[in-house]
């Protein structure tokens, strides 16, 4: 098998050729391609590979783009953190769709559900997962949040389980993951994503800078104009200033 992986991130292509490759060890991967414009171009040099494993969120757009702009028959495992791109993902030549961070289980069925296809009215088949997919995201389930994040530690990716994560901090022009242990590390996610991505019971958006983990507060005072002063345990992050317009929903989810 031929694939091909268009993804951003550098270590999480790295990652997912490890996992591919642990699985199916015959494997050839053709490249590793990290933008729109260099997929474009090398769509344009090279003949199809057998399966794409595609980032829907590059570093210069969608990655729709890529399909919009070339004939691409190549089936495709979309891979993503964000649940809202479902629908169409399955409007192109999607054989499943993957939420990051990817496990080796879910990895190995997606695979094998090509596999199965592979010989088959491929087209008709995605036509019935996209219907069902529809019927998913349409229906009374819900949009299951974020437990678990992939990290970079040296050249070690490791997962940091959400329970362990105390807070999430911009600082210039990076967002930092940190945990209770005081461990941090850099993602690439804004937090207006994170925000999303979070469940709410657990996670508040506290500033322009700073998304806390309800576990993580320490101490709660109030401040100037209707300001709330917060300590975070352990020392982490500093101390922080949640706006007044922030504050009732603050205290609410507090349950103050």
């Amino acid at each position: 098998m031929k694939i091909l992986i268009i993804e951003d991130e550098a270590f999480a292509a790295s990652a997912l050729e490890s996992l591919i490759l642990e699985l199916r060890p015959e494997t050839k991967v053709l490249d590793k391609i990290e933008s729109i414009e260099e997929a474009v171009e090398w769509f344009d040099l090279n003949p199809s590979p057998d399966l794409i494993f595609c980032d829907i969120h590059l570093s210069d757009g969608n990655s729709f783009e890529i399909f919009k702009s070339r004939e691409i028959k190549s089936p495709v495992i979309f891979t993503t953190a964000y649940d809202e791109y479902a629908i169409e993902a399955f409007k192109v030549n999607s054989v499943d769709y993957l939420l990051k961070p990817i496990s080796k289980k879910e990895l190995a069925e997606a695979i094998k559900k090509y596999e199965d296809l592979k010989g088959t009215n491929m087209s008709r088949e995605i036509q019935n997962l996209q219907g069902l997919l529809q019927n998913t995201l349409t229906g009374t389930m819900p949009v299951e949040k974020k437990s678990r994040f992939m990290v970079k530690s040296g050249q070690t990716i490791k997962t940091v389980s959400s329970e362990d994560i105390a807070l999430f901090l911009a600082e210039e022009g990076v967002v930092l993951l940190t945990t209770f242990k005081g461990k941090r590390y850099v993602i690439n996610y804004t937090l207006d994503q994170l925000e999303e991505l979070l469940s709410a019971e657990r996670f508040f958006r506290a500033n322009r800078q700073l998304i806390v983990n309800i576990d993580a507060v320490k101490e709660v005072n109030p401040y100037f104009k209707g300001r709330l002063h917060l300590v975070l345990s352990g020392g982490l992050a500093g101390e922080q200033i949640i706006s007044s317009n922030k504050a009732s929903a603050f205290k609410e989810w507090l349950d103050l």
